[in-house]
Parts: C-alpha cells; sequence; structure tokens
C-alpha cells in the first residue's frame, strides 16, 4: 500500500462519552426492569393480569387483536420457550428479542466504554417513517398469521 494512501478500513469498536455511557446505562436499567419482570411474571410470581385487561376485540368478535398474544408471547420468551414465543404471536417474540439485544448493547457500552460505530451510523440514516413502517409491517404480518390461525381454529 502506498504511503499516501488512506486506509478505509473502520473499527468495529469506538470509544463512548461519558454522557453516552451515562444514557446506556439509563437505557440498559429500564430494559432489565423489564426483562425481569417478564421473567418474574413468566413464572408466576407476579400476576400480570392486574395490569391488563382482557381484550375487547376477542371478548366481543371471538378474533384476535393486532396485540394479542404479545403477553403470553412474551412470557414465553422469557420462560425460555423462544420459538413457542414466535409460534404464539411473531411481533412479540421480535420485541422481546430486540429487549435482550438492547440489554446486551447498552451493558457493553455502559460497563466497557465501547460502542459500535456502525449501529450509530445507521440509527443516523434511519427515519422516524422508515420505524412507523417497519412497525406497520411487522405488526399486520404478525396479525395475519394469528387471525389465520383463528379462522382455522373456528373452522372458516
Amino acid at each position: 500500500m502506498v504511503e499516501n494512501q488512506q486506509s478505509t478500513k473502520r473499527k468495529l469498536l469506538a470509544k463512548a462519552s461519558r454522557s453516552g455511557r451515562v444514557i446506556a446505562a439509563w437505557i440498559l436499567l429500564i430494559s432489565l426492569a423489564i426483562c425481569i419482570f417478564l421473567v418474574l411474571a413468566g413464572r408466576d410470581v407476579i400476576n400480570i393480569s392486574r395490569f391488563l385487561p382482557p381484550c375487547g376485540m376477542k371478548m366481543r368478535y371471538g378474533l384476535p387483536c393486532p396485540t394479542c398474544g404479545f403477553t403470553t408471547a412474551a412470557l414465553a420468551f422469557f420462560r425460555g420457550d423462544i420459538p413457542g414465543a414466535f409460534y404464539i404471536q411473531p411481533a412479540g417474540a421480535l420485541l422481546c428479542l430486540a429487549i435482550v439485544i438492547t440489554v446486551f448493547l447498552a451493558f457493553i457500552t455502559a460497563v466497557f466504554g465501547v460502542y459500535f460505530p456502525f449501529l450509530k451510523d445507521l440509527a443516523g440514516r434511519i427515519r422516524a417513517w422508515h420505524i412507523v413502517l417497519a412497525v406497520i409491517v411487522i405488526l399486520a404480518g404478525a396479525w395475519a398469521v394469528t387471525l389465520s390461525r383463528a379462522l382455522v381454529q373456528r373452522g372458516l
């Protein structure tokens, strides 16, 4: 390689600022609190039905709403039944997977003071409408799965 050519090789990790570490620590604490709550609820230590009313659409029409099964999928996921969680409600299992990835990345940043620069670059390119569109597509797809499963069970 010629001396005055610059390397285009990027670093895998970069040093996080102090404020970045503090933000990551808060994200870590909140995400861990959610995980711990769901683990305890999955083991019947916490009765989660006290916090969530039954689905009105399912009670009235006998068909699941777009978010039906999120709680059951989350409980299955945090009990360790990950394939079962994806079967129950794919979007709910994806949300749980996102929470676990968030815990991992926030832990790395908060504790070790490093982050992955490609994630920062990616976040800079993503717009709000990209996120909204992705959520709509994931919810619609998951609802189609749960709705078709409900219709098959009803014999329609």
